[in-house]
């Protein structure tokens, strides 16, 4: 099966829009969903056409393109395209696939497709390369390591992370939280929680106690929580 790295361009010059249109209509395996003029329309585009990588410009009308990114609770992978140098050390800090400054010959964006191809084909070959999510708290982007996470619970709009060490509240669904996690580390045992397959202390009844909380298992669950748990026992031995 092929990899289609479905993306999105965004900014606010028509030139810059069209020049890298027509830098992806020459890679067969970038796929456009999208182009918008600038980080609302983005917005709005994102929530209905969800995509692996972002082509994101950085100086923009209402919002820059620093400012969305950080906004976003479970971002895209993203490219910058921009003119100016000045923001690589943020790009650097959030973790862009790369960092283009316009004009952008066609080789360098060929370059930055590649390394991105490369990213995606080894997340695929590896069901997930990363060991960390970055999630938005307090006006911060916040990493958490996989292995740090004890569970999360559903509230509301949000959901709160909880680490040995600390509760993380982020605006974000639990579903959105699940995509992002190794799926053979972490369970779903009742509707509202997620926990770590290998925090789980004890089972007593219908209640994974993991360190000092108690996280339920719903009745209709309990059967395939419980063999999923013990599979996972027995592969780690």
């Amino acid at each position: 099966m092929s990899l289609k790295i479905k993306c999105i361009i965004t900014d606010d010059e028509p030139f810059a829009r069209k020049g890298l249109q027509g830098y992806i209509q020459q890679i067969d395996f970038l796929e456009l969903k999208g182009v918008c003029e600038n980080a609302l329309e983005l917005n709005s585009l994102i929530k209905q056409e969800p995509v692996d990588l972002l082509f994101l410009d950085i100086e923009m009308p209402y919002m820059t393109g620093i400012d969305f990114l950080k906004n976003l609770p479970m971002p895209p992978r993203v490219i910058f395209t921009t003119a100016y140098e000045k923001y690589a050390l943020q790009g650097f800090e959030l973790e862009v696939l790369d960092y283009l400054l316009k004009p952008i010959p066609f080789e360098r964006f060929l370059k930055a497709a590649n390394k991105a191809y490369d990213y995606f084909k080894l997340q695929r070959e590896s069901g997930a390369i990363e060991d960390h999510i970055f999630v938005k708290a307090d006006n911060k982007l916040e990493k958490i390591l996989f292995s740090d996470i004890l569970f999360a619970e559903a509230l509301e709009n949000y959901v709160a992370i909880y680490t040995r060490e600390k509760k993380i509240i982020t605006h974000l669904t639990l579903k959105m939280l699940q995509e992002k996690l190794p799926a053979a580390a972490f369970i779903q045992p009742h509707k509202s929680y997620i926990a770590a397959i290998d925090k789980i202390n004890s089972i007593e009844g219908n209640i994974l106690h993991i360190s000092t909380y108690q996280v339920p298992i719903s009745k209709y669950q309990k059967e395939e929580i419980m063999e999923k748990i013990v599979n996972s026992k027995l592969l780690k031995r």
